[in-house]
């Protein structure tokens, strides 16, 4: 199969489209022709050297595609079902991939609008999780317009919360078609949210990792009210829960996120497709930090989708 795969770290030039073998699904997993993948941050902080110091590597964490093999025990799912889901083993962005968390592909998307959603859905989830996020309560998420930022904004008001989002002026008119009351983020940021909510909020979720910490444990009243996903140093500074997989991760958002989508509660624009052999290209563009939605890379054989029936969750999901 083919796969993208870097041999050395640096920028996105490194990157290559190989020939690798077929991978085969353990027990509880299965494999999926991929249609689409996703494209994250995860992506080329991998590339640069700032996760796994192992080489060469493979790329990807998240897909969508019709289920060609299973594994042992694999019961909820069949051969021919349009699922998607995260690959444990981050090399989704094949032509095959192993998928080890996965649901049925909501029937209204197709491929590429399916690969959009496992990691931001899963990131998002469980911040609020962690953070306790539920109705009557006030979140002020910091880096509302990016895909995790308004995947947690509309997963906190499908939970009924109120939501105070931060994002450049020209993303307030988005903001405001998710359910949140959108701010300005830079210097003025506490005076701009208190005018919002004087008594503060219940909880801060910073997805942008701008330095904001300080400012949102003042508003959220305490550090244990604070939840980053993207300061790790400052997490760790100011004392604040650094939000990652390796506590645990909310799998079971995946199967649980078709009803929001169904019900026109929750959607993930796709912001841009490139072909497989054009990784390189998404890379450049993702690292530029203009993109308002997700990037997802097509397997040149993938065709539009269509819709597939509705299931029930996939394994561990």
């Amino acid at each position: 199969m083919r796969a993208a795969l870097f041999r050395r770290f640096g920028g996105p030039e490194v990157l290559e489209i190989v020939d690798l073998p077929d991978p085969h699904p353990g027990p509880g997993q299965v494999r999926i022709a991929v249609h689409a993948a996703g494209v994250n941050p995860s992506d080329w902080k991998k590339r640069r050297g700032l996760m796994d110091s192992g080489l060469p590597q493979t790329l990807g964490y998240e897909a969508a595609g019709v289920v060609d093999e299973l594994g042992a025990g694999v019961t909820d799912t069949s051969v021919g079902e349009r699922v998607f889901g995260l690959s444990a083993e981050g090399a989704a962005q094949a032509e095959l991939a192993v998928l080890s968390f996965y649901a049925p592909i909501p029937p209204s998307l197709d491929f590429a609008g399916a690969a959009a959603l496992p990691a931001a859905v899963e990131t998002a989830t469980r911040a609020l999780d962690q953070l306790g996020v539920a109705g009557g309560g006030t979140v002020l998420i910091n880096g509302a317009s990016g895909s995790v930022g308004s995947a947690a904004v509309q997963l906190a008001v499908a939970r009924g919360a109120r939501v105070i989002g931060t994002a450049g002026p020209a993303n307030h008119d988005y903001l405001r078609s998710l359910g949140a009351e959108p701010v300005a983020y830079g210097e003025g940021l506490v005076e701009r949210v208190r005018a919002l909510a004087p008594d503060g909020v219940d909880a801060a979720l910073d997805v942008a990792g701008s330095g904001v910490l300080p400012e949102l444990i003042g508003l959220a009243g305490s550090r244990e009210h604070v939840v980053t996903i993207a300061d790790f140093v400052g997490a760790h500074e100011h004392g604040v829960r650094f939000s990652s997989g390796d506590a645990g991760r909310a799998v079971y958002a995946l199967g649980e996120i078709g009803e929001l989508v169904e019900a026109g509660r929750f959607a993930l624009p796709v912001a841009q497709t490139f072909p497989l052999a054009e990784v390189a290209q998404a890379h450049r563009v993702g690292e530029d930090g203009h993109v308002r939605g997700k990037l997802v890379l097509l397997m040149d054989s993938a065709m539009p989708g269509t819709p597939g029936r509705a299931g029930s969750p996939g394994q561990r999901v």
